[in-house]
């Protein structure tokens, strides 16, 4: 009888990276375990109100990180099988092939990646598919070439977005579909149809969705991996130490803490993290042994180091006419993405958020004291609210790190003034153009609540960097296959191993990238 406790692939983490590797390598028939600290989002009325996830943040743990003074903040991370895809947007972009090689910014130099656009491209168009995302390919000027269309039509904009699309266009701008992974069917006018299992409804940017009908890890790959019968799961396990050999170079064991507390051991000829940037490093530099004293692939000291998170605004416009649409997140730009004509350097893109209502609106309104009027109370505004999210890249800066403290707690080191001008000329842009874009010019206001009233080091739903890739052994903790170079068994598939972050929404390159490196795992166990 063989060990119950011993598999061929060790999964650690469910989210975009995790989720996305254990579907690919489900098919090999190799003995697979996934083992995710979180349990099922419980599938409640909650799940859609705005008071529950937006101003309570029932959802986030209830844990405390600290920033670099030792003040504790709560993180914006979900511990659930999913991970962070089950409350994310689903907004599913490529990186730009530039965003591959060496650009420069304002604040600093955004490096080379060890591979570029070309070799990924492949398993981007596989990603879009597998994720259900509705777009158009040659709509977006700045994007790289596709080798399949989507499989899906865009979202149709609703009426106000439309002419918002038209006006950008009056501009001379290029406005395009939004890519989204939703199981939507549309008939007449967009609408969802009876045969969709999304209602078009405006509970997809930050809400989990109650019919499943988002394209998050569980319900793409995490619910069809667990119909082979050689991949099985175990929930609430919290990984807290991985073990290695006399040589140091084979992980040996997964230690973990179960939901009741009790310690669990497992043994896998290879082994996965995928817990996100932040909890990956942490788990590498709580693993720390003789061999590797640093942290596990810490020979480089660059294990939680370069953390990015992008310089992100979210903002609100209000119609001078009402704005009843209901799925808004439909419409991007990225005109000046790499930059502009008063400006050389890249500002960043802009795309659609959920569409704000009432309850979130009154429930930031103490925020927003003497920004309504007499004419534009709270409950006029939110029926007005036309709500964008912008973009721009994060620098990796070496002291922008996740650290440990003696108690094993997580410590983050932010410099929140990293490379932040490009996404404030964006701002500048869109307030500029606020008046031809049917809106009124005096309000552009932030939307505090998106941010869950969080700090902003708080704001880690990007989170990107601690555990890079490359070519360099003493640069980069993982090799070009994502692979710990001072280890033969250890990959990290979350977006940990991002050189850069770009300026789009990191979900889809970690996505491409699992289902790149599960290729690699695959040929290896075979």
């Amino acid at each position: 009888m063989g060990d119950d406790r011993h598999f061929d692939v060790i999964i650690i983490g469910t989210g975009a990276g995790g989720g996305t590797i254990a579907h690919r390598l489900a098919p090999t028939g190799k003995r697979i375990l996934i083992l995710e600290r979180g349990d099922y989002l419980p599938r409640e009325r909650d799940n859609w109100e705005s008071s529950a996830v937006f101003v309570k943040g029932k959802y986030l743990p209830a844990e405390q990180w600290y920033d670099k003074h030792g003040d504790q903040f709560q993180p914006e991370v979900n511990y659930y099988v999913g991970g962070n895809t089950k409350f994310y947007g689903a907004a599913l972009f490529r990186l730009r092939p530039e965003d591959f090689g060496e650009l420069r910014h304002q604040g600093g130099v955004s490096p080379a990646w060890p591979i570029d656009y070309q070799d990924l491209e492949p398993y981007y168009t596989q990603a879009e598919h597998l994720y259900l995302v509705h777009g158009r390919h040659g709509e977006d000027p700045t994007e790289g070439p596709a080798s399949a269309q989507y499989a899906r039509p865009p979202v149709e904009h609703e009426p106000r977005i439309e002419q918002l699309s038209d006006d950008l266009e009056k501009q001379g701008l290029h406005p395009f579909h939004l890519p989204i992974g939703v199981d939507m069917t549309q008939g007449e006018n967009g609408r969802a149809t009876h045969t969709s299992a999304c209602i078009r409804c405006d509970r997809v940017d930050g809400f989990p969705c109650l019919l499943g009908a988002k394209s998050d890890s569980q319900v793409i790959c995490v619910d069809p991996a667990l119909q082979h019968e050689n991949v099985s799961m175990i929930t609430g396990a919290n990984v807290r130490r991985l073990h290695t050999d006399s040589s140091g170079r084979t992980v040996t064991a997964v230690f973990a803490e179960l939901a009741d507390g009790t310690p669990a051991e497992y043994h896998g000829d290879i082994v996965v993290v995928a817990c996100g940037a932040v909890n990956s490093a942490a788990l590498l530099l709580r693993s720390a042994d003789e061999r590797h004293p640093d942290g596990l692939a810490n020979s480089s000291d660059v294990v939680g180091r370069h953390y990015m998170r992008h310089n992100n605004l979210a903002v609100m416009a209000v119609s001078k006419e009402p704005n009843d649409t209901q799925f808004q997140k439909t419409l991007a730009m990225n005109d000046w993405y790499l930059g502009s004509d008063d400006w050389d350097y890249p500002l960043g893109g802009l795309q659609m958020l959920g569409k704000s209502d009432d309850e979130q609106i009154r429930g930031n309104a103490p925020r927003w004291a003497g920004m309504s009027s007499p004419d534009m109370p709270f409950e006029v505004m939110a029926h007005h609210a036309v709500d964008f999210w912008l973009c721009g890249e994060d620098l990796p800066a070496p002291d922008n790190r996740v650290t440990l403290d003696s108690e094993g707690r997580i410590h983050l080191t932010l410099d929140e003034n990293n490379n932040v001008e490009g996404v404030r000329r964006l701002q500048h842009k869109l307030h500029g153009m606020l008046e031809d874009l049917g809106m009124h010019p005096h309000h552009l206001m932030p939307n505090l609540l998106y941010l869950h009233k969080s700090m902003p080091i708080g704001a880690t739903a990007h989170q990107a960097g601690t555990v890079r890739f490359g070519t360099d052994p003493s640069t980069s903790a993982l090799d070009v296959d994502c692979k710990a170079h001072d280890l033969d068994n250890l990959y990290v598939v979350d977006t940990s191993f991002f050189p850069s972050i770009g300026a789009v929404n990191p979900s889809l390159t970690a996505i491409a990238n699992a289902l790149r490196v599960g290729d690699r795992i695959a040929e290896r166990l075979s």
